[in-house]
């Protein structure tokens, strides 16, 4: 996978708070403007300098405690921003919302593919700012959100990456619910099963900084959704 990135950080006060996040967890650690391959994308991710020595037992500990997705940009991520950029037919003045935007790369994406409004959703008040951070450097704008509930209403809902932990599967049925087209991207589920979801395709990608992982979750999966009608209840 090939990358640029700018040598050095330049000094930025937006990104203040998440590099001291990152320097509290790697001491050594520091944000790089890396541009995407095949992609018109940059996005502030972790230098990956620190990934290549080990890790101390404290080091490790903090990164259980508290993982800095953000400044890592998903392989799950990367495939469902691809599509977006090469649909923009799609999603071209509508409202999109990404659900656990993380570093804001399908959001980033959306926008540039023409959508009017997009919505980056996030309960990581980190990755919310990585978010804000990552507009700015590819001159996009994006409504930035805590809570699904009370998020706007939108067209799309996508969610890339979510689906980690099987606990969250139960999001599938709330995204049809709340928008008439959903787009989720996995490549961690392999018996995804739901009666408002579709299989669209599989498309290699890495996780940058690359953390090695193995050749099964290189691979990631599209699922489009449409909406789910519920009825009125009958009062009489």
């Amino acid at each position: 996978m090939n990358h640029l990135t700018h040598p050095h950080s330049p000094p930025n006060p937006a990104l203040q708070p998440l590099q001291h996040a990152l320097s509290q967890q790697l001491h050594d650690a520091r944000l790089v403007l890396t541009h995407l391959p095949n992609s018109p994308i940059q996005l502030w991710l972790l230098d990956a300098a620190p990934l290549r020595r080990a890790f101390t037992d404290a080091e490790v500990q903090r990164i259980q405690n508290e993982p800095l997705y953000w400044c890592f940009c998903w392989a799950s991520g990367q495939v469902m921003a691809q599509w977006l950029l090469e649909h923009p037919d799609r999603v071209r003045g509508k409202t999109l919302l990404d659900f656990g935007a993380g570093s804001g790369v399908v959001a980033i994406a959306a926008a540039l593919a023409g959508a009017a409004r997009v919505i980056a959703c996030d309960i990581d008040p980190l990755a919310r700012q990585a978010c804000v951070a990552n507009a700015a450097a590819n001159g996009v704008t994006l409504e930035i959100c805590d809570n699904f509930d009370t998020a706007p209403k939108a067209d799309w809902i996508v969610a890339a990456d979510v689906l980690y932990d099987r606990a969250n599967l139960c999001w599938l049925d709330r995204f049809a619910q709340a928008a008439d087209e959903v787009m989720v991207a996995d490549s961690r589920v392999r018996d995804f099963q739901h009666p408002h979801y579709q299989r669209l395709g599989q498309a290699p990608a890495t996780t940058w900084p690359d953390l090695e992982e193995s050749a099964e979750f290189r691979h990631v999966s599209l699922y489009y959704g449409h909406a789910i009608r519920i009825a009125a209840t009958d009062s009489h």
